[in-house]
């Protein structure tokens, strides 16, 4: 590619930004990246009326979050009024546009056709300039629409090449004639399909399109979000579906991007983020889970210690898809468990004596050699078991309630063996109070 690659992300502070958004600025990013160019960040903040004040450092913590730092300053179109106005009066003086009450007005053309070749598809794009009516460039207010402002600051910053979504294609001739009108040279475009629900519908917060900072609390990895982001509409020529930034920069072009709409499955999301949660390294996701960890308790975190962490974690790697997973795990290790009857009775049949059954379980316990070593405990209570008609299974999981409160929670005795004898048997006997209580 001869010329320098430049190319921009220009979001408006309208809200948090969600997973199409991160998508597009993803796809420009890559494709920056690959190509040795820019990636600039342009702020489109001129419809005031729609402004949420949040929005601005929910921006820039979302492509921090996910890495995907910008070249050169950040540009602010509100900061740029005065260069729109100019343009906009150029356009009036050189009777290419015209004065209606307050508003200025762009004359389309009327003859002909305007079209270009989309990158995505490489596919030639036709407009009948009929089609295209005459549109609104500088406001009563002074405030440029969205059209003659992106297009004078993408000739301003020397963009090469738009990247946006589909929804935009129908706006690309207004745009052409723009540049067409200024004398300037017409970027290139790229087109990107829109992202639909698993039901192909339009995707929404009911489908999980919620902002990019909200799968941050929700416990997502950037790395595993980013990857799941960026094969919506995308297939590695490598065939890889896990990958990292750097493979993705290496393999990444606009023309390899699906035409069809890509559909967005937040258990697939899931499932790879638990796949990314597997392959870190213990010492990695500790940090990692702490760090979740004091965010969402805004730094009060009380527990866990970095010491019981490094127990913990090799027990739930396994078993989670997500950070935010490792909450209801493993809170009853650091918190007394709240008890309820239904979650016993889902253990074993109401006809059985649950409180009876218990009673012995913690006399067994009570009896057992100190400290229990992992081998006897479970011989101790599969024998227990066997005598009183339950199957393992059950009789693991009464003991795992009976400790825990729940029915799931990493493995049982190494749970035992973090929580201690002292405290196993305490709770057992808490659990005890709890259903005689519950029973009488």
């Amino acid at each position: 590619m001869a010329e320098e690659v430049r190319v921009r992300y220009a979001p408006s502070p309208t809200g948090n930004p969600h997973v199409g958004n991160m998508r597009t600025a993803l796809f420009t990013y890559l494709f920056a990246k690959h190509n040795r160019g820019k990636f600039l960040l342009r702020i489109e903040d001129t419809d005031k009326k729609r402004e949420v004040e949040e929005s601005y450092s929910a921006i820039y913590d979302s492509l921090k979050w996910l890495g995907l730092s910008w070249d050169e300053k950040v540009i602010l179109q509100s900061e740029r009024l005065d260069i729109y106005k100019e343009h906009a009066l150029q356009l009036l003086n050189s009777d290419k546009a015209y004065q209606q009450e307050e508003a200025i007005f762009f004359k389309t053309k009327k003859e002909g056709s305007t079209s270009w070749i989309d990158l995505v598809g490489n596919k030639s794009i036709k407009f009948e300039n009929r089609q295209v009516e005459d549109f609104v460039i500088l406001k009563s207010d002074e405030y440029p629409t969205y059209h003659l402002a992106s297009v004078v600051d993408d000739h301003l910053m020397n963009i090469s090449h738009v990247t946006r979504g589909e929804d935009w294609i129908s706006s690309t001739p207004k745009h052409i004639m723009l540049y067409e009108s200024f004398g300037w040279d017409i970027p290139q475009f790229a087109h990107s399909p829109n992202i639909l629900a698993t039901d192909r519908s339009k995707l929404s917060k009911r489908h999980g399109s919620i902002g990019v900072l909200d799968y941050k609390r929700d416990g997502f990895l950037p790395e595993a979000l980013i990857n799941f982001l960026v094969l919506l509409g995308w297939t590695p020529p490598s065939g890889k579906e896990i990958l990292t930034l750097s493979e993705m920069i290496e393999e990444f072009d606009l023309k390899d991007l699906n035409t069809a709409p890509a559909i967005f499955d937040v258990r697939k999301l899931e499932w790879m983020n638990g796949e990314y949660i597997r392959k870190t390294q213990n010492s990695k996701l500790k940090t990692q889970i702490l760090e979740y960890l004091k965010d969402i308790s805004q730094g009060k975190l009380e527990h866990p210690a970095d010491e019981e962490l490094d127990k913990v974690i090799p027990l739930v790697k396994e078993r989670i898809k997500k950070l935010s997973d490792f909450i209801p795990l493993t809170d009853f290790l650091w918190e007394k468990p709240e008890y309820e009857q239904e979650v016993f009775e889902k253990v074993v049949k109401k006809r059985l004596d649950i409180v009876k059954l218990l009673k012995e379980m913690l006399e067994v316990m009570e009896k057992m050699e100190k400290p229990w070593k992992a081998d006897m405990f479970e011989k101790t209570f599969r024998q227990f078991g066997e005598s009183h008609g339950l199957s393992a299974t059950q009789t693991f999981q009464l003991i795992r309630v009976a400790i825990s409160g729940q029915l799931v929670s990493p493995p049982l005795f190494e749970s035992v063996k973090i929580l201690g004898e002292e405290e196993t048997l305490k709770r057992a006997n808490e659990a005890l109070a709890y259903l005689e209580k519950s029973s009488s």
